[in-house]
């Protein structure tokens, strides 16, 4: 977690700005949060990125109401609040439009276990939400439902993709793999059907990430 309040807004924007210069989601296109203060900060609606001031960023209260004086907050803050509020360990969320990603849940796919990285998202294929229109009940309520039993990352029906981790740049990850694996995933069926590995092959894999990469010692 930020240690200050400025620190996160600094993040926000620097993610944000990456994002868009990345190709990841363009322009004005997605958005992202952390958690702060009881509530979360959020990425205003309509900025371009590149643009994008630290005092821009909106401060959402957990009822979904903003101090006076702000910008309006995305037209997504419904997503990230709920997502937020259903998911104590989740501290940042990132939305976007991606190429690859956006490509497979406009044909309301999502991505099986072609790939064990798969499981990246916390299990063993990463479901495609249902459609409904953008900053609604319904959307945010479509996401929830999908993202249960571990996931962190889902498509979005004719959308783009979210992700959540325990911090920004955790989010900001996930999703970048999502949206690699999505291209990879095209790819593969653009040869072919793919040959998916298996739910007893992709549990031992799951089993694996507990442990992969560096981990701290606590003594």
């Amino acid at each position: 977690m930020h240690q200050t309040e400025r620190a996160a807004r600094q993040s926000l924007v620097d993610h944000c700005r990456a994002m868009s210069a990345s190709g990841l989601s363009f322009n004005k296109s997605g958005n992202a949060s952390v958690r702060w203060g009881g509530g979360l900060l959020i990425t205003p609606t309509g900025r371009a990125y590149d643009q994008l001031q630290v005092d821009e960023i909106v401060y959402l209260q957990a009822d979904g109401t903003c101090p006076p004086g702000q910008l309006l907050p995305s037209s997504e803050w419904r997503i990230h609040r709920d997502i937020l509020q259903a998911f104590p360990d989740a501290n940042g969320i990132m939305h976007l439009h991606s190429p690859h990603a956006t490509a497979l849940a406009c044909l309301g796919l999502g991505i099986p276990a072609f790939h064990y990285m798969v499981a990246a998202a916390g299990s063993d294929h990463i479901p495609c939400a249902g459609y409904a229109t953008f900053g609604t009940e319904a959307l945010s309520a479509n996401i929830l439902k999908v993202l249960q039993g571990g996931l962190r990352a889902c498509l979005m029906a004719n959308h783009g993709l979210v992700a959540m981790g325990a911090s920004l740049e955790d989010a900001y990850a996930l999703a970048g793999e999502v949206e690699n694996l999505a291209r990879q995933y095209i790819i593969a069926r653009s040869l072919g059907p793919t040959q998916d590995l298996p739910r007893d092959e992709m549990e031992r894999v799951l089993e694996k990430f507990k442990t992969y990469g560096q981990q701290r010692d606590e003594a």
